[in-house]
């Protein structure tokens, strides 16, 4: 077995992790001996035990001398838990195989130094490309204290999101559904805008799989959403985003133990960039923006999306006034569109998913 076999079992019980573990990062690690694995861990919790402390104290004294594969660099600072460097030195790991370094400042590379300095043998870059996209959410934020932003649109394969009297159930199949429930609970927060709220009365949930439900985040410039919503009458955190909201709006909000944030620009429209800020201060690591179309082309404007994920169904809807899947005004020439890099895509069911990331500048 060669270590891209053995670090793809980490990186499995890595994402298990997926949604518990916010802000920190998903970390999976195995202990392997005479080509068996004797440890497997898993960072679970935040604040909880990292995953090679599972993995050390699954394998025991047995870890001595034995070779640990771990997705990301050990800690080597005393955070909310003990360094994992001294741990692994403690435990006689003789070699240590890393996927990727950590990007916090605190360790980036001083783990690893921290392990050498101790004599234990180092291997870097074992599937590096998939540790780092796991984390990508983690990178971004551990970074730049902004949260990583990801826009998720399900349109026809014409581009629509909804008919010209504004039907938009279903436009993808039953299985890209349950995968954007599956992606609900990998983000610390979903955003919408006033009217998909209006419209649909989402609940924004991961009800259709095991997770944890989103914080959920509303845009509403002018106290228009109506307060019979769902998410005004459901457990969870709720927090209304505007600029010019009346006065009574927010007070029947924040009645009903929903928060009301007021983050205006300098023309009282909601501020997207301070917004992000303001998330990011209050440990929120990740938005994932599902529209609609007007909501789309803001944060798309902004410069703001870090990801994209589209949901395309085979399906033609047709009609100049069918609702497109980016509104605003869009680009005045096709050269100062959106470029797009990294693209992949997929199928799920019937449909197909375009991934990729927005250049921008």
């Amino acid at each position: 077995m060669n270590d891209e076999y053995y670090m793809q079992i980490a990186l499995d019980l890595a994402r298990k992790g997926t949604g518990f573990v916010n802000p920190n990062p998903l970390v999976g690690a195995i202990i392997v001996k005479n080509g068996a694995i004797i440890g497997r861990g898993y960072h679970k919790t935040f604040g909880g035990p990292h995953a090679e402390v599972f993995a050390l104290e699954q394998a025991a004294a047995e870890a001595n001398g034995a070779t640990m594969y771990v997705t990301l660099e050990p800690c080597c600072h005393q955070g909310k838990t003990p360094p994992c460097a001294r741990r692994i030195v403690a435990a006689g790991i003789r070699c240590v195989v890393v996927a990727c370094r950590d990007p916090n400042p605190l360790v980036n590379g001083q783990g690893i130094a921290s392990l050498q300095g101790a004599g234990v043998e180092v291997r870097e870059g074992a599937l590096r490309k998939e540790a780092q996209q796991v984390n990508e959410i983690f990178a971004r934020f551990i970074t730049t204290g902004i949260p990583f932003t990801q826009l998720k649109l399900a349109m026809s394969l014409d581009g629509k999101i909804a008919t010209r009297r504004g039907d938009s159930k279903w436009i993808s199949g039953e299985q890209s559904r349950e995968e954007v429930h599956r992606m609900r609970g990998r983000f610390a927060s979903v955003l919408v805008g006033s009217n998909t709220v209006t419209v649909d009365d989402p609940r924004l949930t991961v009800r259709h799989v095991s997770g944890k439900n989103p914080i959920r985040i509303v845009l509403d410039q002018h106290g228009l959403i109506p307060i019979t919503s769902y998410i005004f009458h459901s457990e969870g955190r709720t927090i209304v985003v505007t600029g010019a909201m009346p006065a009574k709006s927010e007070a029947m909000i924040r009645k009903l133990g929903k928060e009301v944030w007021r983050v205006p620009d300098d023309r009282g429209y909601i501020d997207l960039d301070s917004l992000l800020q303001r998330l990011g201060k209050e440990g929120i690591d990740s938005v994932l923006v599902e529209g609609g179309g007007e909501t789309a082309a803001s944060i798309l404007q902004a410069g703001l999306v870090d990801k994209i994920v589209f949901f395309v169904a085979p399906i033609i809807i047709g009609g100049r006034a069918a609702v497109p899947a980016i509104g605003g005004d869009g680009a005045n020439r096709v050269i100062d569109g959106i470029k797009l890099n990294n693209m992949t895509i997929s199928r799920i069911g019937d449909d197909f998913l375009v991934t990729g990331y927005p250049l921008n500048d």
